[in-house]
């Protein structure tokens, strides 16, 4: 039976602010400590940032500006940003264009419903899905056959065909519901899961969880959570938008007095593959080749399987005039690789991949301008790439595109270094991660 764990108070751990924010700030480009944070803690996903250091930053600024802030997050991913804004007592907006990750978030910012009624509704689920588990063809999908036994599959299936049937999509208990059972899938999936999430079906685990065993645990943790965000007097007013950071769907003009974010850096990580089992699992994707139709050509251009899909002219790339302010350096890099690219096995078109990238980003800028305030203050937490050895100063150039675009000035301030574990590395140019601040 689900209910509320007893213990008191509740996350004592984050009841004292000093305690609360005590790792350091060299930690601000990590998503691992959410992982034990109330509510982000909900579904993993890799890409992002460090909540505790948002929310220090949202204060921080408050306070210094004496009165009320907006936020903004135009990567908004799994809802980081958004959540520590209401957390903070701030309003926030954040745009994410991965339609699936963009349900994830707007599920955790649907935090904010009745204990009673969710977890009646939970209950209610569990049991019918007990009593409803059906051998399904679903399981000859390769994947899925390849990540799970018949068994957890069926039962997994059973959660999952009882919430389609019986759940109204877009309630705010049933996208938790939703969230709950596809936060559990890897949890009860015999395949490994790679540091950036990217699903290994060949490497097998030997800890899997039952799936109703996983989906109760899930819920008394989620149900804990909630009661952590009341008795702590959060606020429910985030909004997230399934829209494009480059040309976002936002009619609001100078609104924003903050922007904290972390867009994709350059370094060909798939961010549709990253949740391609979750998206196998709810049958939004059959296959790998799938998920560039359903994701990928809604994201920023930041891997070679998209730029490779969309076959991108590295010419044309280049002579759009928002890369204008870096054109030179930029081509020097992109022609270097378009010619190391054929000395290599795999022919991988990072030449593309980079133009688009920065391109991209550009455009990021241009709509930047026009949301946020004169006088506002943005913060990308990024990282500079080496694609084929070929070093891309990504820091600089959107520092420079950002001034291209209107804004006054820009610093960075870095955090950690990168890459300085050559074993298996496939090249030794040392690289760097750390903030990029612009003034508006």
């Amino acid at each position: 039976m689900l209910q509320l764990y007893k213990q008191k108070p509740l996350f004592p751990e984050f009841n004292n602010r000093q305690n609360f924010v005590q790792k350091k700030y060299s930690r601000s480009g990590t998503f691992t400590d959410n992982m034990k944070l109330p509510v982000h803690r909900w579904f993993r996903y890799s890409a992002g940032f460090s909540a505790e250091w948002v929310e220090e930053e949202i204060l921080t600024y408050s306070k210094r500006r004496s009165c009320k802030i907006n936020v903004l997050d135009p990567f908004a991913g799994s809802g980081t940003t958004l959540l520590a804004a209401e957390s903070t007592r701030v309003y926030s907006v954040g745009f994410e264009s991965h339609p699936f990750i963009y349900r994830v978030a707007k599920a955790k910012l649907a935090w904010d419903v009745d204990i009673s009624q969710l977890r009646a509704m939970a209950i209610e689920l569990n049991a019918k899905a007990r009593e409803n588990i059906v051998e399904t063809d679903r399981f000859n999908i390769p994947l899925l056959r390849k990540c799970f036994t018949p068994d957890f599959f069926y039962k997994l299936d059973a959660l999952r065909n009882i919430f389609l049937a019986e759940f109204d999509r877009g309630k705010p208990e049933s996208e938790i519901i939703w969230l709950c059972i596809t936060s559990i899938i890897r949890a009860c999936s015999t395949a490994g899961t790679a540091q950036w999430q990217y699903v290994l079906p060949n490497k097998k685990k030997s800890k899997v969880l039952d799936p109703f065993e996983a989906f109760t645990l899930k819920m008394e943790q989620i149900i804990k959570d909630i009661s952590f965000a009341k008795q702590h007097n959060w606020i429910s007013n985030a909004e997230i938008l399934n829209t494009d950071a480059r040309a976002p769907e936002y009619t609001e003009k100078e609104i924003f007095d903050l922007v904290i974010t972390s867009p994709p850096y350059p370094n060909n990580y798939d961010y549709a593959d990253a949740t391609r089992l979750e998206m196998t699992f709810w049958g939004e994707i059959k296959r790998w080749r799938d998920l560039h139709s359903a994701v990928r050509q809604y994201l920023l251009r930041s891997c070679s399987q998209h730029s490779a899909k969309d076959n991108l002219q590295l010419d044309n790339l280049l002579e759009d005039p928002v890369l204008k302010p870096i054109y030179n350096e930029l081509k020097k890099a992109c022609k270097e690789l378009e010619k190391v690219r054929l000395t290599k096995g795999g022919k991988k078109t990072y030449h593309t991949m980079a133009a688009a990238y920065f391109k991209d980003l550009g455009d990021v800028f241009h709509a930047l301008r026009s949301l946020c305030k004169r006088g506002s203050k943005i913060c990308f937490v990024v990282g500079d790439s080496a694609p084929y050895g070929v070093y891309l100063p990504v820091d600089k150039w959107l520092g420079e595109l950002a001034l291209s675009a209107g804004f006054k000035s820009y610093s960075f301030e870095k955090i950690r270094d990168r890459n300085i574990k050559w074993k298996n590395r496939k090249h030794r140019v040392p690289l760097h991660e750390g903030r990029l601040w612009i003034k508006g």
